[in-house]
């Protein structure tokens, strides 16, 4: 059974059922029983025609479900429009549906929360983890969704801003979660680019092609994650790069400055060195106050307290990181990665271990705590001598 496929599909296939008169709730529980009923008989029976027999099966159990509710009269001249079996129209409607989703009704976290489940093929754990809450509160904010927008007609799409929002957690949880949907955010992010001028939808696809450039070096060939300076920058998309930064030039010089375009001129940044030494940290924590302006985000504090302590020294890495909350998530592999690089080994192997213990990610965890094992057996040695 190809998943890949399946999830492919979802999309286009709830998107019909929505046009169709489909409430957004009913339509995905619909296509969910399809996708059962898929993996169930596609082993055995593959069909010629994916799409429309997803369809074709979807609105069958769109219309057993509300032929049982209060809503059954409503639905009842539906019936009649139930789709023949046979070939889909090949229509991309997957970035039609972010819109949908993106209702004027929700709020722009809800939708982005609802999309991401719907849509994007993300779990409510993955979901909560971006947003930095815990999986019971996502679970309660998209269930809300679902029911503010239940019965409710898809005909008036949502703004760019939230559509943005949700390509970029889906890319982020692609790039380094456990679905790879990376290469698919960025192709509606084309799509999206190509259909609107807008300055941040420009820098938002620059921001991607600069991440995904650097993707085929973030591993070892054992699967071990290699950090960004490690990394070998022969093994880098020079192609993309380009792209990217070309884009990304363009849209500066409309001096419309958003999250995207100042998180993208970091990575350029970064792209550009020749060298992790040859880095311009200087200019990079400029970047990063100015994402500090717009945004307002811990995790963009967290990620200056970086660039400082490359740029200014460690120390002052250190004293940048104390204005934040220790909570944070990954606060204690940065401070790790500031007290080894002021000699403090005994407490960066400290905070390695914690860290290891506190991430998600399994890379991240198995890098973490191999940080930990290299600081203590140094330390070891060391009071063996």
């Amino acid at each position: 059974m190809d998943e890949a496929l399946l999830r492919s599909l979802t999309p286009g296939v709830l998107a019909v059922l929505v046009r169709r008169g489909a409430d957004f709730a009913a339509a995905e529980d619909a296509v969910q029983d399809a996708l059962v009923e898929a993996v169930r008989v596609w082993p055995a029976d593959p069909p010629r025609d994916a799409k429309g027999w997803l369809v074709t099966v979807a609105w069958r159990k769109f219309l057993d479900a509300t032929r049982a509710d209060t809503a059954r009269r409503r639905r009842e001249d539906l019936v009649e429009e139930e789709p023949e079996p046979g070939p889909a129209p090949a229509v991309d409607d997957t970035l039609q549906l972010y819109f949908l989703c993106a209702h004027p009704s929700l709020t722009p976290s809800s939708a982005v929360a609802l999309t991401l489940r719907a849509v994007g093929g993300l779990t409510t754990r993955q979901i909560a983890r971006a947003y930095l809450v815990p999986e019971a509160t996502m679970a309660q904010r998209i269930s809300r969704a679902k029911r503010t927008i239940s019965g409710v007609r898809f005909d008036r799409p949502g703004d760019v801003a939230t559509v943005l929002r949700v390509l970029y957690l889906v890319f982020n949880e692609g790039y380094s979660g456990d679905v790879d949907l990376a290469a698919e955010a960025i192709r509606l992010t084309r799509q999206l680019a190509a259909t609107i001028d807008h300055p941040e939808v420009a820098g938002l696809l620059a921001l991607m092609l600069l991440h995904h450039a650097r993707r085929a070096a973030r591993t070892a060939p054992d699967g071990s994650l290699v950090p960004l300076a490690e990394q070998d920058r022969g093994r880098w998309d020079t192609g993309a790069i380009a792209e990217g930064v070309e884009i990304l030039q363009t849209a500066l010089a409309r001096d419309r400055l958003g999250e995207f375009q100042a998180q993208a001129a970091v990575a350029a940044l970064h792209a550009d060195a020749p060298t992790a030494e040859e880095t311009d940290w200087v200019q990079i924590v400029e970047w990063y106050d100015e994402l500090a302006r717009l945004t307002d985000s811990p995790v963009v504090r967290l990620n200056r307290a970086v660039a400082v302590g490359e740029a200014d020294g460690p120390r002052a890495g250190l004293a940048a990181l104390a204005q934040l909350d220790d909570s944070l998530p990954r606060y204690a592999a940065v401070a790790a990665y500031l007290h080894e690089r002021a000699g403090d080994l005994t407490t960066a192997a400290r905070l390695y271990a914690e860290a290891a213990k506190k991430a998600t990610d399994i890379l991240e965890r198995d890098h973490l705590t191999r940080q930990a094992a290299r600081l203590n057996t140094r330390l070891n040695a060391h009071r063996a001598h």
